[in-house]
């Protein structure tokens, strides 16, 4: 019996060998390149795998030549009977490569049966098997489970494996490990027996070739080269070939053959194609295909082995000279650790504000620095450590800035940047005041409300500027997310403060005004509701124990003023709204229109330009049709874009004067002495002007030609020439080339106003001089400010009982319901006016509401409404310039209304002289200002009877 050999055994045995002389390996007598001393001379073998160097260590008679007498050496003991003497063997499957002859392979048998049957044959010295290779099963992945091809048996067994195949020796049985020596060529014939699976074969033997064919050599001789390339880059393989050598006993093209497949890494199935080739050349070539695939592969992974080698190198050479470079400079002195100078830098920063931190603050910042000393620099826990002592050293723990409380700075300084809001800069001095006699102005949250570019965020800036505290603004405009305002925790990668935090950081101080804008346009998402979370930031009640999700102490925010901006304060939640002090913004009239774009808006705006006084002159009419007939927002943002544009022009004007009556000068003389830096003349328009883009008409304007200048042409435009006797440029700069003697100063009137600004946007707000039947102007709110609108009945149909009323112009639920109101209220007053008129019983009547595009809605129009209709059922117009605005209820009584201040100003922009209001808001009209009430008659209701009479009355 054979047994395997242990590597140890096997090493002795090896010892033991006589050396072999290179010339006896010959092929019957032919001499052929010596395999041991090509291959041999790579040097002896250091197998580190013991699982591949036992895989190939034995091989006998391997070319199916049964006559070829067995070398002694061979690991291959003869038994009786011999194996070319078995014609049906117990079949056994291989699942992953075919047995080659010279080649052993350990598989596993989980049958019993089949166990059984293979331990008996050795017993009888008969220790023979078929070893032959599994199919795949169609449609299912090639690498099918063990498990699955142990339950394979009989015919489904027979028909899963090739016909080719190898006798293969039983060498040792240890378990269910069987260990397997091949010997030779197979094919089954047929199946004898299903369990254990025995079948019939024939022994193969290689068909006839020629063994001096110079083809066959060729390739011979370029398989065993291809191996000595490959056995280079692999110690495995090395160890393949001294151990095959030693053991086969001589070589033949045949053994070469499956020596180059077996030990190749290819795929099963291609190993299985070399196996069943009995054609000697062909099987050559199959195996060089082989081995030069294994050569590519050899060579591809030497070349990553090589790149990440190359790779790590460097970053460990680097790694290891910064830490010396470290080590010397901590020697020397020059430089301590990273958590040394960072403990250093953060026990720096806390010293200044050591005394009025408080003590739970200090506490927290020890603990983290003796963490921050345990912990190593290359860890997340280091990073996150570090970040949070950052933060919590640098906020301003007890730095308050010294407020200063005299109200006549800050009545300066308000009047300074804002012109009118009378009532505004008196609701702030009040809270100033109130600040100078408690010694703090904490307490309060002042909510700023009014439509957009009333300069709700300016008022307070200036608040800032006055009371001599830092200022920072952060916009809550859509935000959705409470960790904007709560912070994050310190868990989550990328963890931030929230805004208040990084407030304090910003400005350095513990005191500074917070102006938290657009409030009303909360978002609200997945991540929370942020004005709930605002309740805690603004409640004078709580924000002293001010506690962020980031830091997870509590922050004093008592000593922080936060003033607050909104355009519609229906829109701020109740219990937020609830915490804050409205002061209402309700826009500015006409005159504060003409005073701010005089006092402020354009001498900015021509500054900016770099224009002097001298040369421009924007006449009242200019500036009172820009505000009319262009401007009519409650604010004056819109103002100062059309103020802007007018300049740019102006600017670009002016310009073009300069270099069109200049004496010409050299390109680069021109490049030289200007601002720009090229010499085309736009673009030094636009340099001086300080203009970044042009619109389309202006652009096509502006293209000009040194080579031909243009000449000035101001279509409509009056100019009067002044002397420049300072040989100034437009920006006030000297020596500019751009000066002349003489300009021609531009006058913008009324009547060239529109070749700057376009053609007017506004058209009067009255549609008729005399108001027809059915017709009266009501007094509207929005956004933008207040504005006038009709409303309009009149009559669609007559007949007996056909009395309904038809609305349109887009209304809202609110209006809709006091248009019913007013028909039943309507029917009643014709009722007692006139007892036989059937109007309302007998007609059907439209009411609409000009502007449809516009969604319309409110409790104000009812008073507008009844009239509109008792109007038409009498045939009556209403009093000439006569507005109203109210909601009446079914009994007659007047309630009280909104935005009296926008709607008085929206009157008076349309000329109209006598106003209705109810008599509840005669208090908001006697607080507007005298220039605002100037030339109207107002008249206070408490009935729709008082309102009757003074519609209808002539």
């Amino acid at each position: 019996m054979l047994r395997a050999l242990s590597p140890s055994r096997l090493q002795g045995r090896l010892q033991g060998l006589p050396a072999m002389q290179s010339g006896s390996l010959c092929f019957r007598g032919e001499k052929i390149f010596p395999l041991l001393r090509i291959l041999g001379s790579l040097g002896k073998p250091s197998c580190t795998d013991s699982s591949l160097c036992g895989r190939a260590f034995f091989s006998s008679e391997s070319g199916g030549d049964p006559e070829q007498p067995v070398e002694p050496s061979s690991a291959i003991v003869p038994t009786n009977p011999r194996p070319e003497d078995h014609l049906s063997v117990i079949a056994l499957p291989l699942p992953h490569r075919p047995l080659f002859p010279g080649f052993y392979m350990p598989i596993y048998v989980k049958d019993p049966k089949l166990l059984q049957a293979l331990v008996e044959n050795r017993k009888r010295s008969a220790p023979y098997a078929g070893a032959f290779l599994l199919k795949d099963e169609p449609g299912t992945d090639s690498t099918e489970p063990e498990k699955s091809i142990y339950d394979l048996k009989g015919k489904d067994l027979f028909n899963r494996l090739h016909e080719v195949g190898t006798l293969a020796q039983i060498t040792s049985i240890q378990g269910e490990q069987v260990v397997l020596i091949g010997h030779r060529r197979l094919r089954i014939t047929e199946m004898v027996d299903e369990e254990p699976l025995t079948v019939k074969v024939d022994h193969l033997k290689d068909l006839p070739y020629d063994k001096d064919d110079d083809i066959i050599k060729a390739t011979s001789f370029e398989v065993i080269s291809t191996l000595r390339d490959v056995l280079k880059t692999s110690s495995l393989w090395r160890d393949h070939v001294q151990t095959y050598t030693q053991h086969i006993g001589d070589f033949n093209y045949s053994r070469l053959a499956d020596f180059g497949a077996a030990i190749s890494g290819a795929n099963k199935f291609l190993c299985q194609e070399v196996l069943q080739e009995l054609d000697v050349y062909k099987r050559l070539k199959l195996t060089l295909e082989l081995v030069k695939k294994e050569m590519e592969i050899s060579r591809l992974q030497e070349s990553i082995a090589k790149a990440i080698e190359e790779k790590i190198s460097g970053e460990q050479r680097r790694f290891l000279l910064n830490e010396q470079l470290k080590a010397i400079k901590k020697e020397l002195g020059v430089e301590t650790d990273d958590k040394t100078a960072l403990s250093a830098k953060f026990r720096q920063r806390l010293e200044a504000n050591k005394e009025r931190c408080p003590p739970h603050v200090l506490q927290v910042i020890e603990e983290e620095l003796t963490k921050l000393q345990l912990l190593e620099a290359s860890s997340s826990e280091f990073n996150v450590t570090r970040n949070y002592l950052d933060w919590l050293t640098a906020l301003p723990w007890g730095n308050y800035s010294d407020e200063n409380f005299d109200v006549h700075h800050a009545q300066k300084i308000l009047d300074e940047d804002h012109y009118g809001l009378s009532d505004v800069k008196e609701r702030i001095l009040e809270f100033i005041a109130v600040g100078k006699l408690r010694g703090s102005s904490q307490g309060k949250i002042i909510c700023l409300s009014g439509p957009p570019g009333v300069g709700k965020t300016s008022i307070g800036r200036s608040i800032a500027r006055a009371l001599n505290r830092n200022f920072y603004r952060f916009s809550v405009g859509g935000l959705a997310d409470v960790a904007e305002i709560k912070g994050h925790r310190r868990t989550y990668v990328g963890a931030m403060p929230g805004k208040m935090v990084q407030c304090l950081k910003s400005v350095g101080t513990a005191n500074p005004l917070v102006l938290i804008d657009e409030i009303d346009k909360l978002g609200r998402g997945h991540a929370g509701d942020p004005a709930s979370a605002l309740l805690e930031l603004l409640d004078p009640e709580q924000n002293a124990n001010f506690l962020d999700h980031y830091l997870d102490v509590p922050i004093d925010l008592s000593k922080v003023l936060f003033v607050c901006t909104a355009n519609v304060i229906e829109m701020i939640p109740n219990p937020l709204l609830d915490r804050m002090e409205v002061i209402a913004l309700a826009g500015y009239i006409t005159d504060e229109k003409v005073h701010i774009a005089r006092e402020y808006l354009e001498k900015t705006t021509r500054e900016a330009c770099g224009i002097k006084p001298e040369q421009v002159e924007v006449t009242d009419a200019a500036l009172l049709s820009l505000i009319e007939n262009y401007c009519r927002e409650a604010g004056v943002r819109n103002l100062q874009k059309h103020i802007e544009k007018i300049y740019r022009k102006i600017a670009l004007k002016l310009v073009r004067q300069g270099v069109s009556n200049e004496t010409p000068l050299d390109s680069e003389e021109i490049v030289g002495k200007s601002a720009g830096t090229t010499a085309d003349p736009d673009a030094i328009s636009l340099e001086k002007a300080g203009e970044a883009e042009l619109t389309k008409p202006e652009a096509e304007d502006s293209q000009t030609s040194v080579d031909n200048p243009p000449t000035v042409d101001l279509p409509h435009a009056q100019v009067e020439p002044i002397r420049d006797d300072d040989s100034m440029d437009i920006a006030g700069n000297a020596e500019s080339p751009l000066t002349h003697e003489a300009f021609e100063k531009v006058i913008v009137d009324e009547s060239n106003l529109a070749d700057f600004v376009g053609k007017p946007v506004f058209h009067a707000d009255r549609i008729y001089d005399q108001t027809p039947v059915g017709v009266v102007m009501g007094l509207a709110w929005t956004a933008m400010g207040g504005s006038t609108l009709y409303i309009e009945t009149t009559h669609v149909e007559q007949g007996e009982g056909k009395g309904s009323l038809h609305l349109t112009g887009q209304l809202g639920d609110v209006m809709k319901e006091s248009a019913q109101i007013a028909h039943t209220l309507a029917r009643a007053i014709l009722l007692e006016k006139e007892p036989d008129n059937t109007f309302f019983a007998n007609t059907k009547i439209h009411l609409h509401v000009p502007a449809g595009s516009t969604p319309k809605d409110g409790p104000s129009a009812g008073c507008t409404m009844i009239t509109s209709m008792l109007s038409l059922a009498l045939r009556k117009p209403v009093k000439r310039d006569l507005a109203m605005t109210g909601e009446v209820t079914l009994t007659g009584r007047i309630l009280p209304i909104g935005g009296v201040k926008e709607k008085t100003i929206a009157a008076r922009r349309s000329g109209v002289k006598t106003i209705i209001f109810p008599s509840a808001n005669r208090r908001d009209f006697d607080e507007l200002a005298e220039n605002v009430k100037e030339g109207l008659d107002v008249h206070f209701v408490d009935t729709y009877s008082q309102i009757f009479e003074l519609a209808f009355s002539c």
